[in-house]
């Protein structure tokens, strides 16, 4: 305050006045030392000198300089980040043979802290699902083999729940939120490895690269494996329509073959059948999308369904673990009477539960497998209806294995499809030459399967469908054998020892793997050893008859085979049969019609059996000793009369 005492007596514009003032200074013009220039069009033109002209442009250096400076201050923070930048690019860069042993140095340390506190360490997921995103192919497929099994070791035996806006309102303790926390952090982190896992087998289906391919593949065997593993944990969906797009190509690769197995496992093992019906569901969907033009396999894995099977006895579900064993007197603990009563009690009604949990559980088990089963059906018939190429044979054997399950209501329209392909084959075989190609239709072994699928349709509605007599079925059977006999690749199929196609690194799966002779065996059995009633003496007489002259040009398989049906026949009905093996005997009048299609018109009795003769005079000695045995059978069989 003293200082400014005797402020009131200063004299401020005086000294202001007094002052010394800061005069801009005007550049002089400095006179040009050059002569002006007159052009050719008269005009005068004054020249600069060289002194001047770098001043000026000295002058505008020095004001863009300011103006930078002046804008450096509004740019600090990207200058940082660009600065950032050059340190970055000034630093020696890092093999990428290193940077894979740094990174699988990285996933194994994560692995190891996650698997040993799960609840505390779960959030590292995240550097590893950043590590599936490097521009390293080798470090993304290590990632992507690294997190897979870190889900496979912490996803629990239970499906989480999302929680409901009730339950987040409620305070709960530390323990429960560490949980809860834990569990959405679980959730959240697999739903986008699952993700990532649909994008890379995409991108490997539709991208050339090898990178992609080998990528792909890796993705395909992480989706398996987690599928295999922990089918009940959340988005199971996603992993199911992983498959589904694996599956719904043509092509048979490593990726095809991985998923179709893992599939089958899954139907295998599913006791409650919720995954079964969830994959099947699934693959009806995709087989409606690309209107049935799928690969046979494919639908092959229907046959591993586990469909309305009873359920497996376990001793957990009856008896406790240990209460079967009787402890010794001195380990038992002393317990007064009215306490032992009260366990009694106690473990009757415990016992009551678990009795009325198995009927719940099997009750639930067989609704979902009759759900499953219907998909299954629909599909088969749909099939039947539209009847793509290469899906007969799966088709058909597939209503052969669940032929006891189909309703009666739908008995008769499978018998009139059924009838209809056989009309198709017979047509197809007339008008060309069968093939035995696999990619192309084969009339012959459709043909046999149909006649095949008839019977076990038969065979598996038991005593409900007696009245009804395969008669065109069997008379299919009869006029195939003729042309059957002569058909060279009788005892081949696609497992046979050839020559394979270069072009197909994987082999077709098929479930019909049957040769030609082996459907006929199976037609004859359910003809003549399933059936129940009586059976038409024509119809046999006509099938023996024809059975052992076909032999005669069969190989020496197919000869023992037929040799073997012939003799169950003589065994179980030899008094009908033994006409034809003695001129003694035969009662029959007119002649015999070799050419005719139907059985019972082909007069048989009218014949008799030379070609025994023959094959006993055949190259192979087993047949041989078949046929004599054959004969000396009747034989023995007739004096015993």
């Amino acid at each position: 305050m003293q200082r400014f005492a005797g402020a009131a007596n200063w004299n401020l514009e005086q000294s202001y006045e007094t002052g010394a003032r800061k005069v801009k200074r005007q550049k002089k013009e400095k006179e040009p030392k050059r002569l002006p220039i007159k052009t050719a069009k008269g005009i005068v033109h004054a020249q600069l000198d060289e002194d001047s002209t770098e001043d000026e442009a000295g002058s505008e250096d020095e004001e863009e300089k300011d103006g930078k400076g002046d804008m450096e201050g509004d740019k600090g923070e990207g200058d940082d980040v660009v600065e950032k930048m050059k340190e970055l690019e000034m630093k020696p860069k890092i093999p990428e043979k290193q940077r894979v042993l740094e990174a699988k140095e990285e996933l194994a340390k994560i692995a190891f802290a996650i698997q040993e506190d799960p609840e505390e360490n779960i959030t590292m997921t995240k550097r590893m699902r950043e590590l599936t995103e490097d521009h390293n192919p080798t470090i993304q497929r290590l990632a992507l083999a690294a997190l897979m099994s870190v889900y496979k070791d912490v996803i629990p035996g239970f499906r989480i729940r999302p929680l409901t806006e009730q339950e987040l309102k409620i305070k709960v303790s530390k323990d429960v939120q560490k949980l809860r926390d834990f569990e959405q952090s679980l959730v959240s982190g697999y739903q986008r490895f699952v993700e990532k896992l649909g994008k890379l087998v995409k991108a490997g289906r539709v991208q050339d690269t090898p990178a992609a391919k080998a990528t792909g593949r890796v993705a395909v065997n992480c989706a398996c494996q987690l599928l295999e593993a922990v089918p009940h944990f959340n988005f199971r969906g996603e992993l199911l329509k992983i498959m589904a797009q694996i599956l719904s190509v043509r092509t048979v690769d490593e990726g095809f073959e991985r998923a179709r197995k893992t599939l089958e496992e899954i139907f295998r093992t599913d006791e409650d059948g919720k995954v079964s019906f969830d994959a099947v569901q699934t693959l009806t969907k995709m087989f409606k999308a690309k209107h049935y033009r799928v690969h046979e396999s494919v639908l092959n894995t229907f046959l591993s369904l586990r469909l309305l099977s009873e359920l497996d006895a376990r001793a957990s579900m009856e008896t406790v673990d240990g209460e079967s064993r009787k402890r010794k007197k001195k380990d038992r603990e002393f317990r007064t009477k009215k306490a032992r009563k009260l366990e009694k009690e106690k473990k009757e009604v415990e016992k009551d539960m678990k009795e009325a949990d198995a009927t719940v559980s099997y009750e639930e088990r067989e609704r979902i497998q009759s759900e499953t089963l219907k998909l299954v059906f629909v599909t088969y018939f749909k099939i039947l209806k539209e009847r793509p190429p290469g899906l007969m044979a799966a088709t058909l054997e597939g209503l052969a294995k669940f032929s006891h399950l189909i309703n009666l209501d739908f008995f008769g329209d499978l018998l009139v499809a059924l009838k209809e392909l056989i009309a198709e084959a017979t047509e197809e075989l007339e008008s060309e030459d069968d093939t035995t190609d696999e990619d192309t239709r084969n009339a012959t072994r459709e043909a046999l399967l149909c006649t095949i699928t008839a019977f076990a349709l038969l065979q598996g509605q038991g005593d409900k469908m007696l009245a009804v007599d395969l008669a065109f079925f069997t008379n299919h059977l009869y006029s195939t054998l003729l042309p059957l006999c002569l058909n060279a690749d009788i005892e081949f199929s696609h497992k046979s020892l050839r020559l394979p196609d270069p072009d197909a690194p994987f082999e077709p799966t098929r479930v019909n793997v049957a040769t030609q002779i082996e459907m006929v065996i199976r037609a004859l059995d359910a003809l003549f050893f399933k059936q129940n009633g009586a059976t038409n003496v024509l119809r046999m007489a006509a099938f023996t008859k024809r059975l052992l002259l076909t032999s005669m040009h069969m190989p020496e398989k197919s000869a023992l085979a037929i040799s073997g049906v012939v003799g169950k026949l003589g065994k179980k009905y030899n008094r009908q049969l033994a006409g034809l093996f003695s001129t003694e005997e035969s009662v029959g009048d007119g002649v015999y019609l070799m050419e005719s299609e139907e059985p019972e018109r082909s007069n048989p009795f009218a014949a008799t059996i030379w070609e025994t003769v023959l094959l006993e005079k055949h190259y192979c000695p087993a047949v041989q000793e078949a046929v004599k045995g054959l004969s000396k059978n009747f034989s023995v069989r007739k004096s015993n009369k």
